[in-house]
């Protein structure tokens, strides 16, 4: 392999950064799929009517965001090519899980305006990652 090909410092810093943001997806994946009565006893009524009322295919979509992202985050740490589909899939189960909770939902009106800005945040990550992988494709740091 030709120093060309190499990844520069940056690549890993993003890498092994984003592997960590996804890591802390799925470690809020596992608290919400694995809740315990305690935590539920101290939401609100209003919150935990909208946690119950959430369907299968979003916690689903939730699991596929917050698994694909850190297995695409693992892909660009092997430097494999196949990290960027595995990241559109994760972008697309986020943008699946985000417009039930955003337009679907009353997600808003439980939580105020501010229930509005992670998700925001979390979208843009995920484009930026698709974005990354596919650089890193192009440039030849991933096979």
């Amino acid at each position: 392999m030709s120093d060309s090909n190499k990844p520069p410092l940056w690549f890993w810093i993003v890498s092994v950064l984003a592997l960590l943001w996804n890591l802390m997806g799925v470690f809020s994946y596992l608290s919400q799929a694995y809740i315990g009565v305690e935590e539920l006893e101290q939401m609100t009524q209003a919150q935990r009517e909208l946690f119950e009322a959430q369907p299968a295919w979003v916690t689903g979509a939730f699991a596929i965001a917050v698994f694909g992202g850190t297995l695409g985050c693992i892909a660009l740490l092997l430097r494999k090519k196949w990290a960027k589909p595995v990241f559109i899939l994760s972008l697309l189960a986020v943008l699946a899980q985000f417009a039930y909770s955003l337009f679907l939902s009353n997600t808003v009106e439980v939580y105020g305006n501010t229930a509005i800005i992670m998700p925001i945040v979390i979208i843009i990550i995920a484009i930026l990652l698709v974005m990354f992988a596919k650089k890193g494709a192009q440039k030849g740091w991933l096979r």
